[in-house]
């Protein structure tokens, strides 16, 4: 059964206002807004539950509404119209399909993450802008990377800026987040060579490392780079040799090169 909404003073309208734009509301109740229907099928097929389904006809063709409720056998979802005032008020993105699900939180515990002996993880320290966040899950996405750590983050990894700039990859991946002390006891636990991309005196060129091992990529803010607890308990620390002007590059372009690097030596060691 569909319901229908047409006030925005609705009580789960304001909720969903809220979802979008306060990370305590969403640890809170557990729950966050994805919007579009690459978004909310690549959630879906990754085994995220939705509450509720709210789509505006006047925007989302009837045949695509369809089509991702029977693929993804939402029948027993909760349902609900409405009109374009309402959905122009829940909607965080300027151009949008019509359609907006309230989803359930996950657990990122690191203790969940399945890996295997020839593991390829990145890792990322204290990252706080979302798109510099979105990019990276991007690139993890396109390499196929066994996971992507956040150590201690300080962005909500549900943030609507963050999915959006991540074009849902934020759900394609294997994704946990932890400390910093709990993630290095879980890379030397599993016997995963660490390899800390910092501006550092020991710091060696990133292709002289041997990627086909195991190994975690670690990259940090460009504004303070990596912690000493990386840099220090590191297997090798390693740069980006620089041609020109400038000493560094953005950390979604740094980690794109040391992985595809990585990626590049596996490929050819399959050959």
């Amino acid at each position: 059964m569909i319901k229908e909404i047409t006030s925005t003073n609705n009580d789960l309208i304001k909720g969903i206002v809220q979802l979008q734009s306060k990370s305590r509301v969403r640890k809170k109740k557990g729950l966050f807004v994805i919007e579009g229907l690459r978004e909310i099928s690549l959630a879906l097929t990754s085994g995220y539950a939705l509450k509720s389904l709210l789509f505006c006809e006047a925007i989302i063709d009837s045949s695509e509404l369809e089509n991702l409720i029977s693929t993804f056998d939402l029948k027993e979802l909760e349902l609900i119209r409405v009109p374009i005032k309402v959905y122009e008020r829940i909607a965080h993105r300027e151009t949008t399909e019509g359609v907006i699900a309230i989803a359930i939180y996950k657990k990122l515990s690191i203790s969940d993450l399945k890996i295997n002996k020839k593991s390829l993880i990145l890792v990322a320290e204290a990252s706080e802008k979302p798109g510099n966040l979105g990019a990276l899950f991007r690139t993890a996405d396109a390499a196929n990377l066994d996971a992507v750590i956040i150590a201690n983050p300080i962005t909500d990894l549900f943030n609507p800026n963050i999915i959006r700039s991540s074009v849902g990859c934020v759900f394609t991946n294997q994704i946990a987040t932890g400390s910093t002390e709990e993630i290095l006891t879980f890379l030397k636990k599993n016997k995963i060579m660490i390899y800390a991309a910092a501006l550092h005196p020991s710091s060696k060129e990133y292709h002289l490392m041997d990627f086909k091992k195991p190994s975690a990529i670690i990259v940090g803010t460009e504004a303070t780079g990596l912690s000493a607890d990386w840099t220090n308990q590191s297997t090798e620390n390693i740069i980006i040799p620089m041609e020109g002007k400038i000493d560094s590059l953005n950390v979604s372009v740094s980690a794109a090169i040391i992985i595809f690097e990585a990626k590049r030596q596996r490929k050819l060691n399959n050959q």
